[in-house]
């Protein structure tokens, strides 16, 4: 079944901006756009980019390690794995449109010895392939690292398309790992440090052109998150590109006197409890920032801590709500869900009043 040639995207024809407003509150004025371009992740206004950081941080794991696959369910340059398959083909497999076999099959491979990484899409991942990742990699601890594009709204195809409640589910699964990156740099470093992971791994992927914005010296570890600005009149604790978002919210209260702490938190599971407990201990004033539904995520992640510590916080959850959201442009799909750094700042605002 080896096959270094990606096949097309299973995407629908892109709908141009669909702006219907699904309450009262809407937006007057949405940014305009198209639904965007699939090979890519949201690269907008960044100052730095790095084109496919995972497919080539994969192939460097490659090297070194001559256990890794790769696997994909028809969506090779989708999901940046192209660049492991063009350098080593007979360690690529194509799986077709099956996603279920997609998985089925790398944990048989893990079985082997092998170290399967094995791409798709979040919503065919989580929805079509759930059993397999719970039963197959979970519970059977299989060596399975599990990448998934399309992340929340980093897509403009609609809820056919958008993995809004993937971290849910998979934190919901004993034993899986789940992590979001931030950006270009955690991206590739959280992909060599998940090769080298003894354990099951679900990885949200950023992929095609991908911003920069953590500093050189970042360092990722599984399960630790980290302190990127200390302030004590108000803290972001947020995961994946939400960080990013944070970073500027942050600036922009700065402008105004007010010190906003940023705690990034890309592993969810398992959660650094010890880190966000001593922000909570001394920061009450608490905006959490996800690219997933608020429910089932990392707020519920912070709230179940803060429940278990009995810490008293005010707490403002920013994510998606309990919809499935439109097609539109990227810049429209996250004013219209209050996703911006801007929605972050106005958080901030309410819980410091």
């Amino acid at each position: 079944m080896s096959n270094a040639s990606p096949t097309s995207a299973r995407t629908p024809t892109p709908i141009s901006d669909l702006r219907s407003p699904i309450s009262a509150t809407a937006p007057a004025a949405a940014p305009r756009g198209v639904t965007g371009n699939i090979l890519t992740s949201d690269a907008a206004g960044a100052a730095k980019t790095e084109t496919a950081p995972f497919g080539h941080a994969l192939v460097r794991a490659g090297e070194t390690d001559t256990r890794i696959v790769g696997l994909t369910a028809d969506l090779g340059k989708y999901t940046d794995i192209h660049v492991f398959a063009d350098k080593f083909p007979t360690r690529f497999f194509q799986m077709g449109m099956a996603e279920q076999s997609l998985i089925g099959a790398a944990c048989g491979l893990a079985r082997t010895g092998l170290v399967p990484f094995a791409t798709t899409y979040c919503v065919f991942a989580t929805r079509r392939a759930y059993d397999f990742i719970a039963i197959g990699a979970a519970l059977g601890r299989a060596n399975v690292k599990i990448i998934a594009g399309l992340p929340g709204l980093t897509t403009g195809y609609g809820g056919t398309h958008q993995g809004i409640e993937d971290l849910a589910l998979m934190r919901s699964i004993p034993g899986l790992t789940v992590i979001d990156p931030c950006d270009a740099i955690e991206t590739a470093q959280a992909t060599a440090a998940i090769a080298q992971h003894d354990g099951p791994v679900y990885m949200r992927l950023l992929r095609g052109v991908v911003p920069v914005t953590l500093e050189a010296d970042y360092k990722f570890e599984i399960g630790k998150a980290r302190l990127l600005v200390d302030g004590a009149d108000v803290a972001f604790i947020s995961t994946g590109l939400m960080t990013t978002r944070a970073l500027e919210a942050a600036r922009t209260l700065a402008a105004s006197g007010v010190k906003a702490a940023v705690l990034h938190v890309s592993t969810l599971k398992p959660f650094d409890r010890a880190a966000v407990a001593a922000l909570l201990a001394r920061v009450p004033r608490i905006v959490t920032a996800e690219n997933h539904f608020i429910t089932g995520g990392l707020a519920s992640a912070v709230a179940d801590l803060a429940v278990d510590e009995r810490l008293p916080i005010h707490l403002k959850r920013v994510g998606i709500p309990d919809v499935f959201c439109e097609s539109g442009s990227l810049p429209y799909l996250a004013e219209r869900y209050g996703l911006t750094a801007a929605h972050l700042v106005s958080a901030a605002q309410e819980v410091l009043r």
